[in-house]
């Protein structure tokens, strides 16, 4: 599979890689679906401390062993869990943030994590701190780079300007583009790459989208928005010889800021789609601008 360069930093993500957090820690079959991840190419694995209370931590720490060479682990923290394991709260002091990540790195059963993030933020944290815990954890060998997991513009400039994060995970689909009208560009002249999650829109964005159709819409789309403009994105997609979810993939992994499309998957047979997606041709660039005209063009305003 494609592997493509993280941002500043010397770590290769597979085109697509692997979201985690639909995988059951209690059931065999998320084991073997990670191994099968890796035999068909794929070398990055998303996960966060917060996923079932560290649980998906300890599975993706179980399937990995033998083959940490191979792959890159990313993860995430920030959010302090209760001794009794039912609510959270946002804790990025640099306190916290140095004591979470020696706990992830003992769940993943490893010695160092490849990418870590900060799982969100908002302006009125202590970012200067939070910066400060990440470059002492780079310096004191427990991970290799950092990154930040974010929608918020005004949080994400903050780390572009003050911090050396390689990455921005970020919410990005042909559903919603907001991030080409106002994050894209800085995070490229910064080479900042984009990780794109969601990349089918909760399901909407697959042949079976009828099915997840609700009143509610989706972000700024109206249903009645939404279903118009899946009918003419299947109808294109068709035209040209792909499928609704191909073109979904394909479109982000077309721009040039992205790093790598996670997809998460619950089954080997979802995972066997996205993998099966991923063969198929990229889309030329007359190609997503003819996309790009049938999609509905919104900015960030509730998160900034």
């Amino acid at each position: 599979m494609e592997k493509r360069k993280i941002g500043h930093s010397n770590l290769y993500a597979s085109a697509i890689g692997l979201g985690c957090m639909s995988l059951d820690p209690d059931h065999n079959e998320s084991e073997y679906i990670i191994h099968k991840a890796i035999d068909y190419g794929i070398n990055y694995f998303d996960t966060a401390d917060l996923y079932q209370f560290g649980k998906n931590e300890q599975l993706l720490g179980k399937a990995l062993k033998g083959k940490r060479d191979d792959i890159i682990i990313a993860t995430k923290g920030g959010n302090e869990w209760n001794e009794t394991k039912d609510s959270w709260k946002w804790n990025p002091t640099k306190r916290y943030i140095k004591e979470a990540v020696k706990n992830s790195v003992k769940r993943l059963q490893t010695d160092y994590i490849d990418l870590y993030q900060l799982h969100g933020g908002t302006t009125s944290d202590p970012i200067d701190e939070t910066i400060e815990a990440f470059e002492e954890l780079m310096s004191e060998g427990w991970i290799r780079y950092y990154g930040i997991s974010s929608i918020r513009p005004n949080v994400i400039k903050e780390y572009v300007q003050k911090s050396n994060i390689v990455s921005v995970m970020m919410q990005y689909s042909l559903l919603d583009v907001r991030p080409e009208e106002e994050m894209v560009d800085l995070l490229q002249e910064n080479q900042i790459s984009v990780l794109a999650r969601g990349p089918l829109a909760k399901g909407l964005l697959t042949e079976r989208y009828y099915d997840k159709l609700t009143e509610d819409g989706y972000l700024s789309y109206s249903k009645k928005e939404l279903q118009t403009t899946l009918i003419k994105l299947q109808s294109w997609a068709n035209e040209e010889g792909y499928s609704l979810h191909e073109i979904a993939l394909h479109y982000c992994l077309g721009n040039k800021a992205v790093a790598t499309v996670i997809q998460g998957c619950s089954t080997i047979e979802q995972l066997y789609e996205n993998i099966s997606t991923a063969k198929k041709r990229s889309l030329s660039l007359n190609q997503l601008s003819e996309i790009q005209k049938i999609l509905k063009v919104d900015k960030y305003h509730l998160h900034r």
